[in-house]
């Protein structure tokens, strides 16, 4: 996420200079050597800067919050992550004015500055969370980049978008760590994955994520999380009674009101 928003921030003409923090010596050497940033700073240094996004792991943004609370008060702090309830109930006062909570809904299943790709957020969809509580610059500034990304903006509470990002983010990715997990403890599974063509690796393609950063998103969302898993497991049982059953019609059924997803996002 942190290094494919700075290739796109790098095209923009109001964007004097980009530096990075990452206390992952390889990831430093990689975001030089891909011209990424032009320099990687210690991470106390990034309180001098006019914009911070935190394009890290949710519960390390609610760390790095408690060492910014000397920030000026034009500064504007972004975060990136999937989560949002934890961390903004989490925003230390004296810098909530400073603070954006931002959720572009896009990325990859591959992480690390070798992961960059060009235009990742061009015409796709931020969520910008209790702005009314952050201040008018920094609503402002936060305004102006994600529209010169050509981002589409959509504005609610944290809360809200947790329990919406559990079904739509959250929920499949338990789902693909599963699926993989069902196979690769099946005795033959270089036989079974042999066979895997575009459903299975599009199913478990999620299962590529980090899994250190995962682990944060589920623990703090996991009352949502646990709600859709149980409600996608209510649909599981129905439709496996009625495979079961020998009941085809309700099995066509289930599968026609699952394709009518379509209609939606297409």
């Amino acid at each position: 996420m942190g290094g494919s928003l700075a290739l796109s921030l790098k095209k923009l003409d109001f964007i004097e200079k980009i530096v990075g923090s990452d206390h992952n010596k390889q990831h430093q050497e990689q975001a030089l050597e891909l011209g990424l940033v032009s320099k990687i700073i210690d991470f106390e240094e990034v309180k001098n800067y006019d914009v911070i996004f935190l394009a890290i792991p949710v519960d390390g943004v609610i760390s790095a919050l408690y060492r910014l609370t000397e920030v000026d008060e034009s500064t504007t702090i972004i975060d990136l992550g999937s989560t949002k309830s934890k961390i903004v109930s989490s925003i230390p006062p004296s810098i909530r004015k400073n603070f954006i909570a931002a959720h572009p809904m896009t990325g990859t299943e591959n992480f690390g500055p070798q992961a960059a790709i060009e235009n990742l957020y061009t015409d796709q969809v931020v969520v910008l969370c209790d702005l009314e509580d952050s201040g008018k610059v920094q609503q402002q500034v936060s305004r102006k980049i994600f529209k010169a990304l050509e981002m589409r903006k959509y504005f609610m509470g944290a809360n809200e978008h947790d329990r919406h990002a559990a079904f739509i983010s959250h929920m499949p990715h338990a789902i693909s760590y599963s699926i993989a997990n069902t196979v690769m403890k099946q005795e033959n599974k270089h036989n079974i994955l042999a066979l895997a063509a575009g459903g299975f690796r599009s199913m478990s393609r999620l299962a590529k994520s980090s899994p250190n950063m995962w682990e944060d998103i589920f623990r703090q969302n996991k009352s949502n999380l646990l709600e859709a898993i149980e409600l996608f497991e209510g649909e599981l049982q129905m439709l496996k009674k009625s495979i079961k059953d020998d009941e085809w019609n309700e099995v066509n059924k289930t599968m026609n009101d699952g394709y009518k997803l379509h209609d939606i996002l297409d």
